[in-house]
């Protein structure tokens, strides 16, 4: 396997990973697709493919998503109706299983003490309850919520917030993205960003700015990768 030299490319000890949640702690795609599905077909009948998830609501924030989908609706009823959909989300999701090598680098950064929090464009309710589902509630020093922020992903905001709340920089930090708007926001950051191959195409999350593509946290590249950063 060739050395990934990281320090070439001005990064340097790691001190913290940053990790979004949906997709890339656990794959809930399909959960979501379900749950956007029952309320678009009682709302007026309308039917969601893959494909259009994939591309228009994967990894984007609830503000702008139900706005785009319920454009007669008043911005109270789109509260409503996307309240509507988590409950839907976290009724279908009593049980998360953690991607595989999940907790072996949750372990793992316990140990060397490095920092790490989530980034979610998910509602805080989800956010409690997909950690408290896989038994990850107490893993993380910070969860930070986009909806909470003056501007969610694909802006670097939430993850810029992340490293002050983790008091670190960016040269210093790796970043866990499944989705094109997350892996925007991480690596506009100036975060070196792993994207999560659960919820699209490695050459799209390479595209959108992804350094390293992975399938789950057991690849040897990104263990290669975080020995490299740890020197």
């Amino acid at each position: 396997m060739p050395r990934i030299d990281v320090f070439a490319s001005g990064y340097l000890m790691l001190t913290a990973l940053l990790f979004d949640l949906d997709g890339t702690l656990t794959d809930t795609d399909t959960l979501h697709l379900e749950a956007f599905r029952q309320l678009l077909h009682a709302y007026d009948g309308r039917q969601l493919s893959q494909a259009q998830f994939d591309a228009q609501v994967s990894g984007r924030s609830n503000g702008e998503l139900f706005a785009e989908l319920f454009p007669a609706a008043s911005a109270e009823q789109c509260q409503a109706l996307a309240e509507r959909k988590e409950a839907l989300f976290r009724e279908m999701s009593p049980h998360l299983q953690p991607l595989p090598g999940l907790l072996r680098l949750l372990e793992h950064g316990q140990a060397q003490g490095i920092g790490m929090c989530v980034v979610t464009n998910a509602p805080r309710l989800n956010a409690e309850h997909m950690l408290a589902a896989m038994g990850l509630e107490q893993r993380f020093e910070h969860v930070l919520v986009s909806d909470e922020l003056a501007r969610p992903k694909p802006d670097p905001l939430p993850y810029l917030t992340g490293l002050q709340r983790l008091g670190t920089e960016a040269a210093q930090a790796l970043a866990f993205e499944d989705s094109l708007p997350g892996v925007k926001a991480a690596s506009g950051a100036g975060i070196y960003t792993v994207g999560i191959a659960t919820t699209q195409t490695p050459e799209r999350l390479m595209a959108a700015g992804a350094q390293l593509v992975i399938d789950d946290f057991n690849d040897p590249r990104l263990w290669a990768l975080i020995e490299a950063m740890q020197g």
